[in-house]
């Protein structure tokens, strides 16, 4: 007697072209980087999208990484080993060039570009998308600079070599930086770690002698322990001073930078974090010395810039697990995805993600205009000509400005976006979404990392208001970028005039210095930060994608009969275009 019939559930969704199928990805290519490799991002496209490639992702998520302190006989090796698929999957995305491509292909589009690359793969895997950022942004801090000659090719290359051993017999290397302490967080000028001048006979990578020092002290976050080289902050006399920490010492000895214990985290599971201990570990100088966050906040912005990247593909993951399952499941006599209530569901979240996505390319064509090599830690914004040494190049005042603004207030609002996105389209599979069989449970794990890394919502606020106070024209920038949607809706003017005014009244806080005044600034920071978001990815969509998608925005997020939950939509949204978006059917 047949008890066990399969039927009402949807096939299993591999062997698709996840970038073909994504709509607003491949117009948004089209958009920012017009002389992309289509083929080479279809070729990713089919990669990632393949039963095999997903079957890999799962397993790294089930089979973590594992510690080992010490080896059977007693010699401290502090090795993480990971599943052999994590191998498979961060080799690919390297040879892709989701690391690299940017600094290879320079000028416009380059940064687009690569951006599509690093959001295919991190739509199906997150957790590798945290050393190739980092590698891929480490080359910022360390252009110009006299490690440059030995470190930045083998960042560049594209081939994969996992073995702890010295980097002159590597030709690629990746990297971590370890910024974060237990008693400061964020507030990394409260780090203790110390650095003293080493003493003994001078040694370094690639010629390097100068600005050798030992450092020692415990980092609470180390992302990517396994890299070959680290971007590590310690304490100078002259204050806080960025380093160059490799795991292996020139000649191949190990350097005393000891993993304490891998981070048992809520999510991200496949990607290793730790917490490190220098024991008088060797680091050279890089940048100088008490100006440590200056010379690592060009990384920063990118690893932030790479947090929006991961925080859209995994919406785009989402929203098309989601609508995959709608489209083949049926309930009270009508597939799901015909029932007008799924219908609105769907169309919200692929709004929400095209906001992501158009906003995320947006941003990253952005950083075209500063160049390969250029340091955005030294002060370009009046569009002069950096110190000679640090890497910079000119950058005009304007654009410098509103990259480092729009990056962090997107960054806030874009990541605190992905994890309720990540519930709704979970709740859209019932309770298989709520099973670890199928992907949107990780998603929904991993989706707030993207808002904790590289800075919290707080934190991000603070930097906003920061960038406000040390520069009046970063608002300036913002609000002429905002002007060039006015005119089309009424309730986008309405709200760029309402931000405008909340704008000049916290540069009035700012200049009169009041401290009771600032601190309702701080107190009202994320309301401003989040009317700054929703017009900056309404005048991206108005610019540059589809009006139907752009009117749909201003209806759903500015308007006055804006819903609170997903798929609460005001009449006049293109609910039956959206949901097309989102199955990439519109693109046949």
């Amino acid at each position: 007697m047949t008890t066990h019939t399969v039927e009402n559930q949807a096939a299993p969704r591999t062997e698709v072209d996840e970038f073909a199928a994504n709509t607003a990805l491949v117009e948004a290519v089209r958009t920012y980087a017009p002389a992309a490799d289509l083929a080479e991002l279809s070729r990713i496209g089919m990669l990632v999208g393949s039963a095999s490639f997903q079957h890999d992702a799962a397993l790294v998520h089930e089979s973590t990484p594992r510690h080992s302190s010490h080896d059977r006989w007693g010699h401290r090796v502090d090795h993480v080993e990971f599943h052999p698929g994590y191998h498979r999957i961060i080799g690919e995305a390297l040879a892709a060039g989701a690391h690299s491509a940017a600094w290879q292909a320079t000028g416009p589009g380059a940064n687009a570009e690569r951006a599509a690359r690093f959001m295919l793969f991190s739509q199906v895997e997150p957790g590798h998308g945290c050393p190739v950022s980092m590698t891929h942004s480490a080359v910022a801090t360390l252009q110009g600079t006299p490690h440059a000659d030995f470190w930045v090719p083998r960042l560049l290359s594209r081939e994969y070599d996992p073995r702890l051993v010295d980097a002159a017999e590597k030709d690629a290397v990746t990297f971590g930086m370890a910024m974060t302490e237990k008693q400061g967080g964020s507030d990394v000028r409260a780090n203790t770690t110390r650095a003293v001048p080493y003493e003994g006979a001078p040694q370094g990578f690639g010629g390097v002698t100068e600005g050798h020092f030992l450092l020692t002290g415990h980092k609470w976050f180390c992302s990517a322990p396994q890299s070959d080289a680290f971007l590590v902050l310690a304490q100078l006399e002259e204050g806080v001073s960025c380093f160059l920490v490799p795991r292996i010492l020139p000649g191949g000895e190990r350097n005393p930078l000891c993993i304490q214990r891998l981070k048992d985290k809520l999510g991200n599971k496949s990607n290793a974090s730790s917490e490190i201990e220098l024991d008088a570990a060797h680091g050279w100088l890089v940048g100088e010395p008490g100006r440590g966050v200056r010379t690592i906040i060009e990384m920063v912005s990118r690893t932030r810039l790479d947090c929006i990247l991961g925080s859209a593909a995994g919406m785009r993951q989402a929203v098309a697990e989601a609508a995959w399952h709608v489209s083949h499941r049926s309930a009270f006599g009508a597939r799901l995805i015909d029932q007008p209530l799924m219908r609105a569901v769907i169309a919200d979240l692929q709004l929400e993600a095209e906001a992501a996505t158009w906003t995320a390319l947006h941003i990253a064509s952005a950083h075209d205009a500063v160049g390969a090599g250029a340091h955005a830690g030294q002060d370009t914004a009046s569009g002069t000509r950096a110190p000679a040494g640090t890497g910079a190049t000119a950058e005009s005042g304007d654009a410098a400005e509103f990259r480092r603004i729009a990056t962090a207030v997107a960054k806030y609002w874009v990541c605190k976006r992905g994890p309720e996105h990540a519930y709704e389209a979970l709740e859209c599979l019932g309770g298989n979404g709520y099973t670890e069989s199928f992907p949107l449970a990780m998603r929904y794990r991993e989706q707030p990392v993207m808002a904790v890394w590289e800075g919290s919502g707080n934190v991000i606020v603070l930097d906003v208001i920061r960038a406000l106070s040390r520069s009046p024209q970063s608002a300036k920038a913002f609000l002429a970028y905002l002007e060039s949607g006015l005119g089309r809706y009424a309730d986008f003017d309405a709200a760029y005039e309402r931000l405008a005014a909340d704008l000049t009244r916290a540069a009035t806080v700012i200049e009169g210095g009041d401290a009771g005044a600032m601190a309702q600034l701080q107190q009202g920071g994320r309301v401003l930060v989040e009317r700054m978001a929703l017009l900056l990815q309404a005048a991206v969509l108005q610019e540059s994608a589809p009006e139907a998608v752009a009117e749909s925005f201003v209806l759903a997020r500015l308007g006055a009969d804006r819903g609170r939950e997903y798929g609460a939509l005001p009449p006049g949204v293109a609910i039956d275009l959206l949901v097309e978006r989102s199955t990439g059917t519109s693109l046949r």
